[in-house]
């Protein structure tokens, strides 16, 4: 039955046909954000008052006053009863890589035996869920549960299905951060901070510095009969076991292609619902890999992006099983083939109008740019381990180096212009301002064709933080993972590496202008080229245009100082550092306390990973493949024993040759899955005796895991001997192609 039962599985899976989508008649714009309570909702359920006060909290970071919160739990309730809701929930961000929300009903009792619906201030303001039931690093222990979720103001509330949910930081009822909202707002302020401080070297007008993030989230679809028979995929979200189809993506016909109408119709209700929640989706397209896909909105700012993000990677998964799909944001689901990523594209904002990270028209706003630049430079360049191990996971570890994903060697590409201009600075004596080559028209020789504008930096696939334009993209963070934990790591270092910048250029400018000739403008110019130069110099071995995939960068980015780790737990470290605690605490954004807790909660969840993977893996060798295997082998000893009922004995030998191959083939690799399986289960109790989790992860990435790649070899060739028709599980040319 097994085999007939895959055989189904794919035969249906290719007879699907894609589901009609109910196109709304408006255009996008009309019906974007019809489920968020924004700034035109509020206008029109706020009085007057509240509403100029909510405006002023949203977009100038004033306290909000919790005086007005009935006023505005009022007017949110109104407007959400008249979409048909009915419950309330805060929506956090707990450090699991997903949401969290627990669901409570507007009503409450009218005093005269009855309900009534009702939703107050206080609770808009803040809820009580049971903090020691999230990942907490040991902050909380079981028997202290309490915690608090907050509003927050700045990220509009929303509504899916009966419930308005409400975005909420979470917090331990000690006060430390549970959540990834939380560092996360912080940041933003010390880098909002630290960059207007900059900015007021160059104009008189700012007043306030936004961080932009546009994600790019890439992801698979698998067809969900397959995905339900595969129990490697339904546990773990990668198949732990399979060896790589004849074909995948080496003819590169996937890549911007076609898009399958199945994917198309679930792309079109996708979009649909995510513009109803005022996600501003623009982007999409196939991936390289089969069936990996890609979604792109326009940038945002840094928290409402973040939000964003989190609430469309469940949005998709919810989409995707009314199309008969399965959503894979597993980084590495399919070995030999391309992982999925989630490209963080991050640039700093000027209230001005001014986006401080790309050229301007003149010399003096070309020094604001290139000071953002070496700054930017200056901060991943201290502080490289961390921002790895700020993307760093038990997945992520499976998707860097390889097929297109950047190394785990964190490294900026500028482009040749921008890398002359900065090796130019470094090496002048003079204090010279300087012009920037902007974009170029190339001339194309087919006369239909106008004339190309051809920007002045290339682009580097294997860069993991690139230049491109004006802004940086870090491609190295991964496909599940909330966006927030890069940024805090990024934003952090930038207002560290500002705040330094600012203060040095304030100390040579006061010493400047001690000199009797000083001229104001003069002297401030010289200052900040005095300090770039410095910065240009100590950031320079972070600057990399080269191939990142060959050996030799691998030594060369060890010369330069360069974190070169490979193994996860020990990447993780790097929160701990001392130069790490120094600028989290420094900017307010984290403290010690609060690293040493969310790096237990790495480590834990590294270990967890892998148990889970290799609890599943043994279950599937032993309860899958070797009796899949043995039946074959049984088959094919009866084959060898009808031989020789029916030849002569030298015949029946020369004819049975294969046959006898191939069983001592099978005899040989099931037995050394039964004895690998068996270290398996031994390196994981060896492991769990470790009591320190730090300890623990550390011997479960160099004990463990290294078992789990030999059983899967072993499992591999398996595959390629063992007749079709027997073998259980859905293969890769089954999961990958199926349109």
């Amino acid at each position: 039955m097994a085999n007939n039962l895959r055989f189904q599985v794919v035969e249906e899976a290719f007879k699907k046909r894609a589901v009609e989508v109910k196109v709304p008649q408006e255009r996008p714009s009309e019906y974007f954000g019809k489920y968020v309570f924004n700034k035109q909702k509020m206008f029109r359920y706020l009085p007057s008052d509240v509403y100029n006060t909510m405006i002023d909290v949203m977009d100038n970071g004033a306290r909000l006053d919790r005086s007005i919160a009935d006023a505005v739990a009022d007017g949110m309730k109104k407007w959400a009863m008249e979409m048909g809701v009915t419950h309330y929930t805060h929506w956090f961000q707990p450090l699991t890589e997903g949401t969290a929300e627990k669901h409570d009903a507007f009503v409450e009792h009218d005093g005269k035996g009855g309900m009534i619906e009702k939703f107050s201030g206080k609770l808009l303001v803040q809820q009580e869920p049971d903090a020691s039931s999230f990942p907490n690093g040991g902050i909380r222990n079981t028997f202290e549960a309490r915690g608090y979720s907050a509003w927050d103001p700045t990220s509009p509330v929303f509504i899916i299905d009966d419930t308005l949910c409400i975005p909420t930081i979470f917090i331990a009822y000690t006060g430390e951060a549970l959540d990834y909202k939380a560092p996360l707002l912080r940041s933003l302020h010390a880098v909002g901070k630290a960059a207007k401080d900059v900015c007021q070297l160059f104009y008189d007008d700012v007043t306030k510095v936004q961080v932009n993030l546009g994600w790019e989230q890439e992801y698979f679809l698998v067809d969900e009969g397959l995905y339900s028979a595969r129990p490697d995929l339904l546990m773990t979200g990668r198949t732990l076991m399979g060896h790589e189809s004849a074909k995948n993506q080496q003819m590169d016909d996937h890549y911007f292609g076609t898009i399958p109408d199945r994917v198309q119709a679930f792309m079109k209700d996708l979009e649909i619902q995510a513009l109803e929640l005022a996600i501003p989706v623009k982007t999409r397209h196939n991936e390289v890999a089969p069936n990996q896909f890609e979604l792109a909105p326009i940038f945002e700012e840094c928290n409402l992006a973040v939000d964003h993000n989190m609430l469309l990677m469940s949005l998709m998964k919810k989409v995707a099983r009314n199309h008969g799909f399965r959503v894979l944001l597993h980084e590495k689901p399919f070995d030999g083939i391309n992982g999925s990523g989630k490209h963080n594209n991050w640039s700093l904002s000027a209230d001005n109008g001014v986006l401080l990270h790309a050229p301007g028209k003149t010399p003096e706003e070309n020094l604001r740019f290139v000071t953002f630049i070496v700054e930017t430079l200056m901060a991943v360049h201290k502080h490289n381990g961390l921002l790895k191990a700020s993307i760093m996971s038990a997945t992520n570890e499976h998707r860097l180096g390889g097929n297109e994903a950047p190394p785990a060697i964190i490294s900026s590409f500028l482009g040749t212009q921008l890398t002359e201009l900065l090796d130019h600075i470094e090496q002048s004596d003079t204090n010279e301002l300087f012009n920037l080559q902007g974009k170029q028209g190339m001339a194309i020789d087919i006369p239909q064709i106008p004339d190309l504008i051809i920007d002045n930096t290339d682009r580097n696939r294997t860069s993991p933080f690139a230049f491109t334009g004006n802004r940086f993209e870090f491609r190295a963070p991964g496909s599940s993972v909330n966006c927030a934990s890069a940024m805090i790591a990024l934003n952090a270092a930038m207002a560290e590496a500002l705040a330094s910048f600012k203060q040095r250029v304030d100390k040579k400018i006061q010493a400047y202008s001690q000199q009797p000739t000083s001229n104001t403008q003069h002297v401030k110019t010289a200052a900040i080229l005095e300090v770039l130069k410095e910065d240009i110099k100590t950031c320079k071995p972070i600057r990399f245009d080269g191939n990142g995939y060959s050996d030799e960068w691998v030594k060369e980015a060890a010369r330069r100082g360069l974190d070169v780790e490979k193994s996860c737990p020990v990447i993780f470290e790097h929160y701990l550092d001392e130069s790490s605690v120094k600028m989290f605490e420094s900017t307010k954004v984290m403290n010690r306390k609060e690293l040493e807790a969310r790096n237990e909660v790495k480590w834990e969840t590294y270990v967890k990973t892998v148990q889970i993977e290799g609890r599943v893996l043994g279950d599937l060798a032993m309860n899958h493949i070797i009796p899949v295997a043995t039946h074959y082998q049984s088959q094919l000893i009866k084959n060898v024993q009808g031989m020789k009922d029916v030849f002569s004995a030298d015949k029946a030998e020369r004819l049975s040759s294969r046959n006898m191959k191939l069983i001592e083939e099978i005899a040989e690799r099931t037995e050394r899955i039964e004895q690998q399986v068996e270290e398996l289960t031994e390196a994981r109790k060896v492991a769990n005796r470790i009591e320190n989790i730090h300890e623990r992860a550390i011997v479960y990435h160099d004990t463990v895991c290294p078992k789990m790649e030999s059983i899967r070899y072993e499992i591999d060739k398996l595959e390629l001997i063992v007749e079709d028709g027997l073998w259980t599980l859905p293969k890769y040319r089954e999961l990958l192609f199926i349109r």
